[in-house]
């Protein structure tokens, strides 16, 4: 038997058992007898049957899917996000289509519009880069929507964001307590919501203390840009003391700018802090003190809302918390930080 046109009757009829028994044995939180499904799932085995979960979905008016609208992907925070929201969707039975957005031209718009054609329940934004447009585009398809760290200005979608002043504010009080006083702050020339929250915030928290930031932008979120602001710090005749980065792959390229082309000493010359706590800032050869992206709490909380049933109407968020994770990048740990 063609193996590729086994249907659920031919499972029946070896099983030796009714049609509604196989839908049942497929069928979670159904009731059938465990004698009953261990002839039906052999039957199945041997014959090499798979349920139809997308067709089954779509008579009940659900595909299953959700599409993780993602930039930047190669980068370990990012990685990091994808594979937990991944883990946590099969988890709940879901199924998860990617949407690479990195290309600026119409592939990315193609793409998604081609996982309309699949029906996808909902779709999870995970960065601010991707257009606006397509927060719309999803939304008038009847997906339900999750948005992590945008600013779309639509209702509709569940919003999670970090209170990127907050750790701002942290960061200033940090490097006071450590002595710094020229603070300076790295950044890509991304723009993207959140990046632009902990820049506002870094150089409001640093104004109360009648302090100015010397802020330096230059290409996306990456090691080399850290490297490059660093040429531009350091040369400065009055170079700061403390950089607060706005991740931390741009300060594990500005701490090796700093020490290998410079010759500065951390934290003895400079202080910096980061913000995502990937892997590699906690390497003995960075010991990075960063904020903590609370991926945990992200995940667990765009998948809660999808499983919900009060997922329409007005606009929803939730505001996490990033703690500082004090490593060796700032002189001293105060109590209270």
């Amino acid at each position: 038997m063609n193996k590729s046109f086994v249907s659920a009757d031919d499972v029946a009829k070896r099983a030796g058992v009714s049609r509604s028994a196989v839908s049942r044995t497929f069928t979670p939180g159904a009731s059938v007898s465990e004698e009953t499904r261990q002839r039906v799932m052999e039957a199945a085995d041997a014959l090499g049957y798979h349920v139809n979960q997308l067709a089954r979905g779509l008579m009940r008016s659900e595909s299953g899917i959700v599409c993780l609208v993602v930039s930047e992907m190669d980068t370990p925070y990012r990685a990091r996000l994808v594979r937990a929201l991944t883990h946590e969707l099969q988890t709940a039975g879901k199924i998860a289509m990617l949407i690479n957005t990195d290309r600026s031209d119409g592939s990315v718009d193609g793409a998604l519009r081609q996982t309309l054609h699949y029906r996808a329940d909902a779709s999870i934004l995970l960065s601010g880069l991707p257009d606006k447009a397509i927060t719309r585009l999803c939304l008038n398809s009847g997906q339900r929507i999750v948005l992590i760290n945008r600013d779309d200005d639509i209702e509709g979608p569940f919003r999670i964001n970090l209170d990127d002043g907050q750790a701002a504010r942290v960061a200033v009080s940090a490097f006071l307590r450590a002595g710094c006083r020229r603070l300076a702050f790295a950044n890509s020339d991304v723009g993207t919501p959140s990046l632009m929250a902990r820049e506002r915030g870094f150089i409001a928290a640093a104004a109360e203390f009648g302090l100015e930031v010397m802020v330096v932008r230059h290409g996306n979120t990456v090691y080399e840009s850290g490297r490059k602001i660093a040429q531009t710090l350091f040369t400065e005749p009055k170079r700061p003391d403390a950089v607060f980065c706005v991740n931390d792959l741009m300060a594990l390229g500005l701490m090796d700018g700093a020490k290998h082309d410079f010759g500065l000493h951390i934290p003895e010359d400079l202080c910096v802090v980061g913000f995502d706590d990937i892997e590699q800032s906690a390497w003995t050869s960075y010991s990075l003190t960063t904020f903590s992206q609370p991926v945990d709490e992200i995940v667990k909380s765009s998948v809660a809302w999808l499983q919900s049933e009060a997922t329409t109407g007005g606009v929803r968020s939730v505001s996490l918390h990033a703690p500082l994770i004090w490593r060796k990048t700032i002189r001293h740990k105060s109590v209270g930080a």
